[in-house]
């Protein structure tokens, strides 16, 4: 019990604010991300296996990447994402989707990288921070879709 009475148990956290937590959290993880695909090399991997599937999938518009462009656009998409942090805290209702996707995705990236280095039997660039993108996203996804339960009861 506090000086005021109240025990820990009875203070109930917003779930704005804890959506806004997985939000930031999901921003710090994709950042972790890009400085470990950064250091171990990733477009040494990614180009050439772009390069492979063009040959046998003509169609697909997959693009290759410099270094410079590459590691740009993802700075850029990480402050991007952290500056929506503000919408999130406020409860927009077009986060929803963009909390969907944007946890969907890194869940995907993070599974990714993680199914690769075992197809590969080797660690491939960004497998190291692929756990915290897992759990960050995981947790986003799941406050998501707590506060949409709650909203509808």
């Amino acid at each position: 019990m506090n000086s005021i009475g109240i025990t820990n148990a009875e203070v109930e956290i917003p779930a704005a604010v804890r959506r806004a937590d997985a939000w930031v959290g999901l921003c710090l993880a994709l950042a972790l991300h890009v400085v470990d695909e950064t250091l171990t090399d990733f477009l040494s991997v990614y180009n050439p296996a772009v390069q492979s599937i063009r040959e046998h999938v003509s169609w697909l518009p997959l693009p290759t990447f410099t270094f410079e462009i590459w590691l740009g656009g993802l700075i850029v998409a990480v402050i991007v994402l952290s500056c929506l942090t503000v919408f999130v805290l406020r409860g927009a209702r077009w986060m929803t989707p963009v909390s969907y996707a944007f946890g969907a995705l890194m869940l995907a990236n993070g599974v990714f990288h993680i199914a690769g280095s075992i197809h590969l039997g080797r660690f491939m660039p960004g497998v190291y921070s692929a756990p915290v993108l897992l759990a960050a996203s995981a947790y986003l996804l799941a406050t998501v879709h707590q506060q949409r339960k709650g909203n509808r009861s």
